[in-house]
């Protein structure tokens, strides 16, 4: 009988196993981690040294969910595209590994989980941001921007600004310049990463009609968008040293992964106006370290006596 029970059991483990892997990915843990990159540092530079790791920690936790569950209501609002687009073929709506409905109550139960927790744990302002940004992303970017303008990346990218406010808010209970020219920062960023990944997936939005950049317009013309964004991301982020104010290691890594991030940008549109082979995705990954380093070295710069 105990053999029988353990046979059960074991078989059940896989499947219990497929479904958590299944909610986690309708999370899109990776869009996570990025939008965690630029929530700590700012916390470090609100203290202006090591904030109270309990903080941290709290923050992380409501900011994961409440990402989290923006990206829950994206995969269940997006499920008709997404069970036609190869990019997207593996999402766990797409493969049946979840239902719907499962989808949907979990964005809701983690959602409100997210503000509470952040409402316990921090203070009103942050835990309102945390809403504002789930709000922001799931109405006005999914429902209403996403297949309706090529422009909305641009806006939609809102939503992944709001981290560095909620971390800012989270230490101090208010806002400043400081966390508005990161917000900024982030909100130009967001079109020179996520252009080059529509180019490489352009055939993809075609298929289901999402009017991506890349879908409506010449290689030559996204790229030189993708230049002019750098330029202005790279120029905001400067902007920070005198009102932070910055010392040396903030400057300096700014200028050396500004130039890089620019570098690559009019590479990607050389290659595109010369009418030869492109490797957009090269600009994505670059513009991945950019942030990460730049947002490494925002959390550095508070501990250093220059």
């Amino acid at each position: 009988m105990d053999t029988a029970l353990d046979q059960a059991l074991t078989s059940r483990r896989p499947g219990l196993r497929r479904t958590l892997v299944a909610y986690i990915a309708l999370t899109k843990p990776r869009v996570i981690e990025l939008l965690l990159i630029t929530t700590v540092p700012v916390m470090f530079l609100a203290q202006r040294g090591v904030p109270d790791l309990w903080l941290v920690l709290a923050t992380l936790v409501g900011g994961s969910l409440a990402a989290g569950s923006a990206n829950a209501f994206n995969m269940y609002l997006d499920r008709d595209i997404d069970r036609v687009m190869n990019r997207t073929r593996k999402r766990p709506l797409v493969t049946g590994e979840l239902s719907d409905q499962q989808a949907l109550v979990f964005a809701w139960l983690i959602g409100v989980v997210s503000i509470a927790w952040l409402l316990l744990t921090t203070n009103p302002l942050a835990a309102g941001l945390a809403l504002a940004a789930i709000l922001f992303y799931v109405f006005v970017y999914t429902l209403v921007l996403k297949r309706r303008t090529e422009q909305n990346i641009v806006w939609g990218g809102i939503a992944g600004c709001f981290p560095v406010l909620i971390g800012w808010s989270a230490v101090t209970g208010s806002l400043d310049w400081a966390p508005v020219i990161l917000f900024v920062v982030i909100f130009l960023w967001t079109p020179p990463h996520y252009w080059p990944l529509s180019m490489k997936y352009r055939a993809d939005y075609a298929s289901v009609g999402v009017p991506m950049l890349s879908v409506v317009r010449e290689q030559a013309v996204v790229s030189i968008q993708v230049v002019l964004y750098a330029w202005a991301t790279v120029a905001m982020s400067f902007m920070l040293i005198p009102v932070a104010p910055m010392g040396a290691i903030y400057a300096a890594t700014a200028l050396v992964v500004g130039a890089w991030f620019v570098i690559e940008s009019h590479r990607l549109y050389s290659r595109a106006a010369a009418g030869r082979e492109t490797t957009p995705m090269r600009v994505f990954h670059v513009s991945n370290t950019y942030l990460t380093l730049l947002f490494v070295s925002i959390a550095i710069d508070p501990l250093l006596p220059f």
